[in-house]
C-alpha cells in the first residue's frame, strides 16, 4: 500500500471525527482550522516512517492461517512471498528448504515456517544435532530410526514443482536468515492429522497448524 493511500485513509478517519464535531455545534471555520492541523502533524509524522512499515500497519489482520504478522515484518503470505527475491544459500539451507519442499510444500506458508521451526529448534536443542542438514537426516538410513520420513521412504528426493521449490526457498532464507521461531511454542516435534502415534500421548502438544499438531520434548528431571 502506497503512503499516499494510508495518509488518505487516516484523512477519511479525521474527516469522520470532524462531521460529530459539527453536529456538537462548531462553526465551519473551527472545523476546517483544526483539522488541518491535524492532518500536517499526521502527514509530517508518516513521512518519518518507512513504506513498508506502513503497509503492515494498514494491513487488517486476517483469522487465517496465511497473513499474520510479526514484528520483523513477515507477513504469512504468498503474496508477501511472491513478492521476496529469489532464495539462494550454502548447504544449510538446501538441506532445510528440501526438508521444507518435501514435508510442507502443500501447507500455507504459516505452516511451512511451522515446519521449519521445528527443525530449527532441534538444531538449537542439546537433544539434537548442531545443523539443519544434521538435524534432518539423523537417522536415515536405519530401520525406523529416521525423524523426517522423506529420508527413508525409498523414493528419490526429486524436486518437479518448481513454483513450490522457489516458495519454500525463500521460507527457508527467512529463518536461516534469523526469523523469530514465534509461531510452535518452542516444538520440536509433528506430526500430520492423519496419524496418531504413540509418542504423541507423552509430549505437550504446543500448536495446531494447518494439517499438522505440533509438540515439544518433555523436560527431563534428574530422580534422586
Amino acid at each position: 500500500m502506497k503512503l499516499t493511500t494510508v495518509i488518505a485513509a487516516i484523512s477519511v478517519a479525521l474527516l469522520s471525527i470532524g462531521v460529530s464535531v459539527a453536529t456538537a455545534g462548531s462553526t465551519d471555520d473551527e472545523i476546517a482550522s483544526g483539522l488541518g492541523a491535524v492532518l500536517g502533524q499526521e502527514r509530517a509524522a508518516l513521512s518519518d516512517i518507512p513504506e513498508e512499515r506502513l503497509r503492515m500497519l494498514a494491513s487488517a489482520p486476517s483469522t487465517g492461517d496465511d497473513t499474520d504478522v510479526i514484528e520483523t515484518g513477515i507477513i504469512y503470505d504468498r503474496d508477501f512471498l511472491a513478492e521476496q527475491p529469489a532464495a539462494t544459500g550454502g548447504a544449510q539451507w538446501e538441506c532445510l528448504a528440501e526438508a521444507l519442499y518435501f514435508e510442507a510444500r502443500g501447507e500455507s506458508v504459516r505452516g511451512m515456517f511451522a515446519v521449519g521451526e521445528v527443525i530449527l529448534n532441534r538444531v538449537a536443542s542439546d537433544n539434537f544435532p548442531d545443523t539443519p542438514c544434521e538435524v534432518i537426516n539423523q537417522g536415515t538410513g536405519r530401520k525406523y530410526q529416521c525423524q523426517f520420513t522423506y529420508t527413508c521412504d525409498g523414493r528419490a528426493e526429486t524436486i518437479t514443482e518448481p513454483r513450490s521449490w522457489e516458495r519454500v526457498g525463500k521460507v527457508a532464507r527467512f529463518l536461516m536468515d534469523g526469523a523469530p521461531l514465534a509461531l510452535t511454542g518452542g516444538a520440536t516435534h509433528y506430526h500430520t492429522k492423519a496419524v496418531n502415534p504413540s509418542w504423541a500421548q507423552r509430549y505437550p502438544r504446543t500448536a495446531s497448524i494447518g494439517s499438522h499438531y505440533f509438540y515439544r520434548q518433555p523436560v527431563r528431571t534428574a530422580s534422586n
